[in-house]
């Protein structure tokens, strides 16, 4: 007995976990892995393309080539080509000879309209982390600390128990011991339920999520429109027809009216345009089902912890409307899933519960270590049955 008695307490003590206090607060993940992609992309890409414009431009010299009259000086060939990229407008006859300009400025804001595309893309980062990670990392590590408290707790209470059992002489007084303890629920410890239940009825975080979403949606809407506003117009115009006879040239006759101009980026234009709105289409469909993650509950991870006394959330169906904070905690929590190292100790519990041959009596992890650890989860039959003959 003593044998048994020793491997069992050896297997209890197995079973607890280590104290990880001081490193978690580093390790702890305060977005989640599709937000983290998303920011990199929106910001990110936007930037790329950037460096892109301003490296052509430092490369190729000019951003336009003008064909300027024969009898123009070199000198004044760059004057034209400085005027014309300055005014970058296209002058075009109409049937009754008068001429039309159209601006070509967003050649031009390129470099500065992705800047712009970047900051505004970062703003929804920015709101999250000062608006929902202060919170939410004190949320997280309380709940993951408890976690973990609550499955040593168990653990604890069990090797209690197995002492207690190896110094009672009388089983019926032991039994009858652990029968009122289970009765009156003192092994729960509620506060871990009732802190995730008043979670259930706040909603910070997640109109803070929610908030996050939508202006990226709404920056990707105006990034819609501002492309095809703007650069759908002058996107294939490669040659405009530019006006130099302005100021002290206006009345030179030997100055023509308008000169042939050529975009000499005008590939990376497109190649700007195109890009950032197939990149922004493809994240549409990413942000909305980030969206509709928050309209269901992750059910697998609350059902492990329902081995836990006390953290009966789905058998007492006490979840309602998912958009609450609790749900955005518990995406934070299966995001942080390596932090909490009771879950790989539940997970495999909660296989063997469901193998085993006497599933009506295991209902939580204290139920199933003494089981392991070689006590009856409930009182023998034999001891029953003795009790019945001895009081008829």
């Amino acid at each position: 007995m003593s044998l048994a008695h020793t491997a069992a307490e050896y297997m209890l003590s197995d079973a607890l976990l280590p104290d990880r206090r001081g490193s978690r607060l580093k390790g702890l993940r305060l977005e989640l892995p599709l937000d983290k992609m998303l920011k990199f992309v929106t910001v990110g890409f936007p930037l790329l393309l950037m460096s892109l414009a301003f490296a052509q431009e430092f490369s190729s010299g000019s951003p336009i080539s003008c064909f300027s009259p024969s009898n123009f000086s070199v000198r004044q060939a760059a004057y034209v080509d400085s005027s014309c990229w300055d005014s970058l407008a296209h002058h075009k006859q109409d049937e009754a000879g008068q001429y039309k300009v159209k601006s070509l400025w967003p050649h031009k804001a390129l470099p500065y309209s992705l800047l712009a595309l970047a900051v505004a893309m970062y703003l929804p980062v920015l709101l999250w982390q000062y608006a929902a990670v202060p919170a939410l990392s004190s949320d997280l590590l309380f709940i993951i600390s408890e976690l973990d408290k609550s499955y040593n707790r168990s653990i604890r209470l069990v090797q209690h128990m197995l002492k207690i059992r190896q110094k009672s002489s009388d089983p019926h007084v032991f039994w009858d011991e652990l029968e009122k303890a289970r009765k009156e629920r003192y092994f729960e410890f509620p506060l871990l339920e009732r802190y995730l239940a008043c979670k259930q009825r706040s909603h910070s975080l997640v109109a803070t999520y929610l908030l996050r979403n939508s202006l990226l949606l709404l920056f990707t809407s105006a990034t819609y429109l501002y492309l095809g506003h703007f650069h759908l117009d002058v996107l294939f115009q490669e040659e405009f027809s530019c006006s130099i006879k302005t100021g002290l040239l206006h009345d030179e006759t030997h100055v023509p009216d308008l000169i042939t101009c050529r975009l000499t980026s005008l590939s990376v234009f497109q190649i700007v345009s195109l890009s950032s709105a197939t990149v922004y289409t493809i994240l549409v469909p990413v942000i909305i089902y980030n969206l509709t993650r928050l309209c269901r509950w992750d059910k697998r991870l609350l059902s492990i912890y329902e081995m836990l006394p006390a953290f009966d959330l789905l058998s007492r169906k006490m979840l309602g409307c998912p958009i609450n904070d609790l749900n955005v905690i518990l995406l934070f929590l299966r995001a942080n899933i390596s932090e909490l190292i009771s879950f790989s100790w539940l997970s495999v519990l909660c296989v063997l519960k469901d193998t085993t041959t006497q599933k009506h009596n295991i209902d939580t992890v204290v139920d199933f270590m003494t089981l392991l650890a070689g006590l009856e989860p409930s009182k023998p039959k034999h001891l029953t049955q003795q009790v019945c003959d001895e009081h008829p």
